[in-house]
């Protein structure tokens, strides 16, 4: 079959492969930074990929059917910038020469939303790996959920580029052993296997079966000997593409730095080959005396002729879904407006209210516990809705009830069983939310967020909706002791930009927070408790979620709204400020102010702040189950603050609250103090 195809290749194709090579090495020579090896040895297979197989619009970069590519060694972002110029994507050649400048839509890794064509920000290895795992498992939910017979809304692959580097890291091994459980059989990675690393030979510390590691992950696996040989790269791929029930590795022999004075050194990675080496590489490839930066017209004209026959599918598709919305109207609209991100309107009222009949108001009820009633509250009217825990869905309360859990068999299903592998969890959530149409959320212990970090990073980088429900959230875990017990992490995740943290303080306040996440453009992290917390005083519902939408309001007001100090806290501690405040009822005018976001605090107005925290009343006591990193803003200078600044210990909940000194008592003994 490979002769068969052999002909489907000629000078003209070459000529096209080495224009992308020597464009990359250009922008990196240009830039004087960057990594030429790998686009001068992988450009041969993703050349192939791009031009034979990748369904895309270049004038519709969004088109929901589209094929998905990923390059998840990000260093290699010239090469993806050489394709995208080439393809018609609005990259032009001065784009090109800004390469790594300050405002080009050309920076050193690919970014999500600044450069039309890239699918993902990549860069952190593993991680574009992964995300195509959420990617494929999107597809294959949309698929089922609106493809009918003869309405092939959703039939897609997810293709990648993926590195040693990536094949390396931990978050590709637990990605690419779930994508085998799972039998994602449209995603297809193209390994580029140059056996070489910034340190020198692979062998040094990645000597491993990688063929064997991903068949016992239930891959497929293909050898392309010579990755440089493109009907063998054709072949390779069209077979993948005939595997439907596993996903497919293919692993293709490349060299480092291919055709440079540097090919198979470390010296290729990751610097500028250097006048001389350049001047050398591009008379290896047939470009001796031509200027920087040069396209033949004839190359110019094969890739843009390769980009309208990909964008003819999309004319093609664009008349399924009008067939498709007379006939299925109900499933039309539903899709509009899940690919709009729209809401139902009045979702979050809706939950509010709802959660008035669940929450009596003389009831003992942990934020976890809440939060898993709320969940399934939204998911009823969100069929979008899915997600999981790492392994902990008993504890974190994150299962859809009458769901069943995404399988092979069971693709559309809105339940997923991630197992222990939290980074990869939330790796794969930024590929259920990239993809469009899904709301995906994950749960695990906030001790854990740590595991995910990386993940929840990118999340908030490409503002992707994805919302992380966080629980045992202070030394109140009790008896499992200082490694599950957090103490830092509010504080680690707090100083991630774009990231919505939220803290409440009861069943209410989460039912308010879950609102506020699940219209939220960016990533929203629900931290909360493990142990029951009382049910808020009764109160105006409207003004609660408003104060909860406000990141902080007053909670209980001192006698006649005359506060002498202010009591102000998140989470489980504001019922220990409301229980000071009590304590002194009579001797001291006490305000309580929940203050459950600090992001959504600092979005308000200075007027607004004014009115819940005024700079002239000086007596403040801030109160967290954690360090104290940040709150002294909230203290003010002569303020005090009760935290906790070492690691926990192993005993009964009650018993490390007392000894730490969160107690209503000493609370209000602080509260004294002040005066």
């Amino acid at each position: 079959m490979k002769a068969a195809h052999a002909s489907a290749f000629n000078r003209k194709d070459q000529a096209s492969v080495d224009t992308l090579r020597l464009l990359a090495v250009d922008m990196v020579e240009r830039a004087r930074s960057g990594h030429p090896g790998f686009p001068l040895g992988a450009a041969p297979m993703a050349y192939v990929l791009w031009t034979r197989f990748l369904r895309h619009d270049p004038g519709c970069p969004g088109w929901p059917d589209r094929d998905r590519f990923v390059l998840s060694p990000g260093h290699g972002s010239a090469l993806l910038y050489a394709f995208l110029h080439l393809s018609g994507y609005g990259l032009s050649l001065d784009d090109l020469r800004n390469f790594r400048q300050w405002g080009s839509p050309t920076p050193g890794h690919p970014e999500l939303g600044l450069t039309p064509g890239v699918e993902a920000t990549t860069g952190p290895l593993g991680h574009g790996l992964a995300m195509g795992v959420g990617l494929a498992m999107a597809e294959r939910s949309m698929a089922r959920r609106f493809n009918r017979p003869g309405f092939e809304i959703f039939d897609h692959h997810t293709y990648a580029l993926v590195s040693d580097g990536d094949l390396m890291e931990g978050v590709g091994a637990e990605a690419a052993s779930l994508a085998g459980t799972q039998g994602l059989g449209k995603l297809v990675y193209v390994y580029d296997d140059n056996h070489m690393t910034i340190e020198g030979h692979t062998d040094l510390a990645f000597s491993e079966d990688v063929r064997g590691r991903f068949l016992a992950y239930g891959w497929h696996v293909s050898v392309v000997s010579d990755g440089g040989d493109l009907p063998s790269v054709w072949l390779a791929i069209d077979n993948a593409i005939q595997e439907t029930e596993r996903p497919t590795l293919i692993m293709c022999r490349t060299r480092l730095g291919a055709g440079s004075p540097k090919e198979d050194t470390p010296g290729a990675h990751g610097e500028p080959l250097g006048a001389e080496a350049l001047a050398a590489t591009r008379a290896n490839y047939g470009f001796a005396g031509q200027e920087p930066f040069f396209v033949d017209e004839r190359v110019a004209a094969n890739f843009l002729a390769r980009a309208r026959a990909a964008a003819a599918k999309r004319t093609e598709w664009e008349a399924t879904l009008a067939a498709y919305g007379e006939k299925f109207p109900d499933l039309r609209a539903e899709l509009g407006r899940r690919l709009a991100s729209r809401l139902p309107d009045s979702l979050a009222q809706g939950l509010m209210e709802a959660a008035a009949g669940l929450f009596p108001r003389d009831a003992q009820v942990a934020t976890r516990v809440a939060s898993g009633k709320i969940l399934n509250l939204a998911a009823r009217d969100l069929p979008e809705l899915i997600g999981g825990s790492a392994d902990l869905a008993p504890s974190n309360k994150t299962a859809i009830e009458g769901e069943d859990y995404v399988s092979p068999l069971r693709p559309a299903a809105r339940n997923v069983h991630f197992g222990v592998r939290e980074q990869a969890m939330g790796a794969i959530l930024n590929g259920l939310a990239l993809h469009g149409g899904l709301i995906p959320f994950g749960g695990t212990f906030l001790v854990f967020s740590d595991f995910l970090r990386p993940a929840l990073r990118l999340s908030a980088l490409m503002s992707l909706r994805a919302v992380y429900v966080l629980t045992h959230d202070s030394v109140g875990v009790g008896e499992d002791g200082p490694t599950h017990q957090p103490v830092e992490h509010l504080a680690a995740l707090r100083v991630i930009p774009n990231l919505l943290v939220i803290r409440p303080a009861d069943a209410f306040e989460t039912a308010a927070a879950w609102g506020l996440a699940l219209d939220n453009p960016g990533p929203t992290a629900l931290v909360l408790s493990r142990q029951n917390l009382p049910v808020l005083p009764p109160g105006d519902f409207p003004a609660l979620r408003d104060g909860v939408a406000r990141g902080g309001y007053v909670l209980s007001e001192a006698p006649g709204g005359r506060p002498e100090a202010i009591v102000v806290a998140s989470g489980s501690e504001v019922h220990l400020a409301l229980a000071a405040q009590a304590l002194l009822a009579g001797r001291r005018a006490l305000r309580v102010v929940s203050l459950p976001s600090w992001e959504l605090w600092d979005r308000q107005s200075p007027e607004y702040r004014e009115t819940v925290l005024p700079e002239g009343l000086t007596r403040r006591l801030a109160l967290e189950a954690g360090r104290s990193m940040g709150w002294e803003r909230f203290a003010g200078p002569r303020g005090k603050i009760l935290s906790i600044e070492g690691f926990g210990r192993s005993a009964p909940a009650g018993t490390i609250f007392g000894k730490l000194g969160f107690t209503p008592e000493n609370v209000a003994s602080l509260a004294e103090s002040l005066f």
